[in-house]
């Protein structure tokens, strides 16, 4: 795919768009939220309450995208080791040699990540800010493509640890998945009486493969952006800091993750320039996780969300010449 080809970007897009579509019903935020962050070379994390689709739309991400796609069970007693791989000794050569582990992946699902320790935790950090895994002193690179589908419940807390901050700003986006319309609840039921099996993704073709996906994130690289446009992000996370019922606000890495969140939407729509209409629903996905409210505004039942639909209110949208 050529690097200056927004229109074959767009065809790809809506190709995976409409595979993922045939298994995953009714969650068209989280389908389309998933492709931009891997389209922008981010990982993302998804929360929501067990049934609701998370675990399916990362496996038939993996289908779709044509990528090596492994998963992890997060555990209280999930070791580094587990993720990153050993180095194993061999009586018949004599010698240690490392036995990769299922981080080696392209997609890499990590299911209830907020279940394993802090030191777990960290050896997936790595992986995901610097694309390479250390074991035994010698750093070996991650494969390319390389995002990580990370999944938790906000509501259990029992054997949990929370993410650290460090580790949620590696983040490009925290999607929330909530309980679907009374319609696409009895759409799933009627898809799995006529004998949809969730484990079974057969169906499902691949619309991409690993080498027109790492294509497709240099076409997303090369989307225009005006400096009116880069102002205006700027200026909604630099908003953030001066919220008054924001304690902690997000950092100048928002800003760049929403630029290559807002390259992706424009070139999904096929074209090479990005409009605030594209930053606009990106905003959320990319700072609710990023931002720390304070005790006070938590008390008043505050949400990170509310705070950013006021910044979006608040902050003045450039007008592009034509």
């Amino acid at each position: 795919m050529d690097s200056t080809d927004p229109t074959g970007f767009q065809r790809t897009y809506a190709r995976m768009k409409e595979q993922m579509a045939r298994v995953v019903v009714g969650q068209d935020a989280l389908v389309e939220g998933a492709l931009v962050a891997v389209l922008a070379r981010g990982h993302v994390l998804i929360e929501g309450a067990p049934g609701l689709g998370k675990t399916l739309v990362a496996r038939a991400l993996g289908v779709v995208s044509g990528c090596v796609f492994k998963r992890i069970q997060f555990t209280p007693d999930l070791m580094p080791s587990d993720i990153t791989g050993s180095s194993v000794y061999s009586r018949e050569t004599g010698a240690f040699s490392f036995v990769p582990g299922p981080i080696f992946a392209q997609l890499l699902l990590a299911d209830e990540i907020n279940r394993a320790p802090a030191k777990t935790q960290s050896a997936l950090l790595e992986a995901m800010q610097d694309h390479q895994v250390t074991v035994d002193g010698t750093s070996r690179p991650v494969p390319s493509p390389f995002v990580v589908v990370a999944t938790q419940n906000p509501v259990e807390s029992h054997g949990t640890y929370p993410l650290p901050e460090a580790q949620l700003d590696r983040f490009l986006f925290k999607l929330t998945v909530g309980d679907p319309p009374v319609e696409v609840e009895r759409t799933i039921v009627r898809h799995h009486a006529e004998g949809f099996d969730p484990t079974d993704l057969g169906a499902l073709q691949a619309a991409s493969s690993p080498q027109e996906i790492v294509a497709m994130q240099r076409v997303a690289q090369g989307v225009r952006v005006d400096e009116a446009v880069i102002a205006y992000m700027v200026e909604l996370v630099r908003r953030t800091r001066d919220d008054k019922a924001i304690e902690l606000g997000a950092s100048p890495r928002a800003s760049i993750a929403l630029m290559k969140a807002a390259q992706v939407v424009a070139a999904s729509d096929g074209r090479a320039f990005v409009t605030p209409d594209d930053v606009k629903p990106m905003a959320a996905a990319v700072l609710r996780h990023r931002l720390m409210l304070h005790p006070d505004a938590q008390l008043q039942g505050v949400t990170a969300d509310e705070r950013i639909e006021d910044i979006l209110r608040s902050v003045p949208v450039p007008r592009l010449a034509a």
